[in-house]
């Protein structure tokens, strides 16, 4: 199977940095979307320039701008959101809406289903 184009938004935490590692490990050409608008935290900082280190590509997008969620995705074929509501409120759950209607308007996705 050939290597693919992988989207992960939600890197920086708890599962999003092992789905990062692990997709880099692979081989795939990994873009990990990092928030512009997010309050500055140096561990975040730290972890999405160690991400660059090991070949990551850093995307900045933002669920408060939708053209640049779809940019995002046109530059890839497989999107992974690692977004967790334990430790947020529950509306950014809800947020990933505007991701599914960014996939839709990006076009090159196809979605799979797990049986």
């Amino acid at each position: 199977m050939g290597k693919s184009k992988v989207l992960i938004v939600g890197g920086t935490g708890y599962l999003g940095k092992r789905l990062v590692k692990a997709s880099l490990e692979e081989g795939h050409e990994t873009n990990v979307v990092h928030r512009p608008e997010a309050n500055v935290d140096i561990e975040r900082v730290q972890m999405l320039l160690s991400f660059k280190e090991k070949g990551a590509m850093l995307v900045s997008a933002s669920f408060n701008d939708h053209q640049s969620l779809v940019n995002a995705v046109k530059l890839v074929d497989v999107v992974i959101c690692a977004i967790s509501g334990v430790h947020v409120r529950s509306h950014h759950i809800l947020l990933q809406l505007k991701l599914v209607d960014a996939i839709k308007q990006a076009g090159n996705v196809k979605v799979r289903r797990c049986s």
